[in-house]
């Protein structure tokens, strides 16, 4: 079995959750001997056609221009990373095509895939809402029209059984690919704008999201409180619809011993620093457990649009050094973070999942989760709290910082249920569900 896949993150391109969600889910198909060509948002107009469980760490790459593939294969890299920069793996991937460019997209896809007579109405409509709202002038929607305007090129020269797209970012790819190819496409939903926007949101992305799911064959939802979300926000048909939890898995190289950075208690939020995360009441925790310990620390670690407000606030209430910003970090110091942490904290509003509380118990860190997040549904040694309810979350805190052997053995819980939770299981369910779709294609087909 052969799989387009289309993600925008994926290690070392990486911002959230998604690219170590896709990390640890492709490498478990990997080792149940699927094949997967990846397509990301890169410089140059390359694919990496990942075979073994390995390929995942060293992303194989081929051009799709035979010459400059030559060129390619012919050039001596010190390393990895010097490779990764030649084919223009950044941490944010620029737009390369001129606005001239972009400005034809809407037209190409017109002209060329939904005025056809094989077009039902409802497909139409579809499409008409996909190209209607992949407009604007934002960096990030011409990195997405960009990234769509190349998948045609994959979806007509690379061969595969199934499309599978992550998120709305590459949904108008899926769809370009399955109207091309005519195979069939399951999408996968791992956040929608409600979640992000904490509200409305925007109403562009919404479109672009319903246009997605409702194209096409199946729609994977990383857990019940999703599901739930694109059933009543978006009318998604229930039949199409499956759940396949995230998990988390530890490297082996990963170093899980104790690093402290502080004597006293350390508290930690990582994560982006946006409405969805409650970063605010992560703060208002941190004012009300400082008053009862000043000798505790609490790190917020990441970096988003309400940083700034953050810091502000955080300076407003004296909280001095006691509260501190990293800004980004990679992975290396994501690792360092969590070694010297006591007690982590998901306080998100609307979190689909959350594959940061399963790495914090991963290290035997005592976890506070919202209760209104997906990993609530899979682990039960966490503390499970309404993202409101900062008293709560307070005194929940200050109770662990005064029994601190209570606090290690709730960690020590965690480690042992997470190592559970493995991706070979979320693996062996995608599976099924790619067999179960193409099951369903060789039918109609005949």
């Amino acid at each position: 079995m052969k799989i387009l896949m289309f993600t925008w993150e994926f290690p070392p391109l990486i911002s959230g959750g998604l690219g170590m969600a896709c990390y640890g889910m492709v490498k478990a198909l990997l080792a149940l001997g699927i094949k997967i060509d990846l397509v990301l948002p890169t410089k140059e107009m390359v694919y990496f056609p990942l075979r073994e469980e390995s390929d995942v760490d060293t992303l194989p790459a081929v051009f799709m221009d035979p010459i400059l593939n030559t060129e390619y294969t012919n050039q001596s890299f010190s390393g990895l990373h010097e490779r990764l920069d030649y084919i223009g793996i950044s941490g944010r991937p620029e737009s390369y095509l001129q606005l001239t460019d972009l400005q034809k997209f809407m037209t190409a896809v017109d002209r060329k895939y939904w005025l056809t007579e094989t077009f039902s109405q409802e497909e139409h409509q579809v499409w008409e809402d996909m190209t209607a709202h992949l407009i604007g002038e934002e960096d990030l929607i011409k990195k997405v029209q960009e990234y769509t305007l190349r998948a045609e090129r994959f979806a007509r020269d690379l061969d595969y059984n199934l499309i599978h797209a992550h998120d709305w970012l590459t949904y108008p790819s899926g769809m370009l690919a399955k109207k091309i190819s005519k195979k069939p496409l399951v999408v996968h939903i791992h956040a929608t704008e409600f979640d992000r926007a904490g509200g409305p949101g925007d109403e562009r992305v919404h479109k672009i999201e319903h246009a997605g799911m409702i194209y096409a064959d199946r729609v994977i939802a990383v857990s019940q409180y999703t599901a739930q979300m694109i059933m009543s926000r978006y009318r998604v048909d229930t039949g199409k619809i499956r759940i396949v939890h995230n998990a988390f898995t530890v490297s082996d190289e990963t170093v899980l011993t104790k690093k402290r950075l502080f004597k006293g208690p350390t508290v930690l939020f990582l994560g982006r620093i946006t409405l969805q995360k409650g970063p605010d009441y992560f703060l208002d925790v941190a004012e009300r457990v400082l008053k009862v310990h000043p000798e505790a620390r609490f790190i917020m670690a990441g970096t988003g649009d309400m940083a700034r407000k953050l810091l502000r606030a955080s300076a407003a209430k004296r909280l001095q050094n006691k509260f501190l910003f990293t800004g980004f970090l990679n992975r290396n110091q994501v690792e360092e973070i969590l070694r010297a942490a006591d007690i982590y904290v998901l306080p998100s509003v609307s979190e689909p999942f959350g594959i940061s509380p399963l790495e914090a118990m991963a290290f035997g860190i005592t976890s506070l989760i919202s209760k209104q997040s997906g990993v609530a549904e899979v682990v039960h040694h966490a503390f499970k709290i309404d993202y409101w309810d900062v008293d709560l979350m307070a005194d929940t805190i200050n109770h662990l910082i005064e029994n601190p052997e209570k606090c290690v053995k709730v960690g020590l819980e965690g480690m042992r249920e997470v190592n559970k939770i493995h991706w070979n299981e979320a693996a062996e369910k995608i599976r099924g569900i790619y067999s179960s779709v193409l099951a369903d294609f060789i039918k109609s087909a005949n």
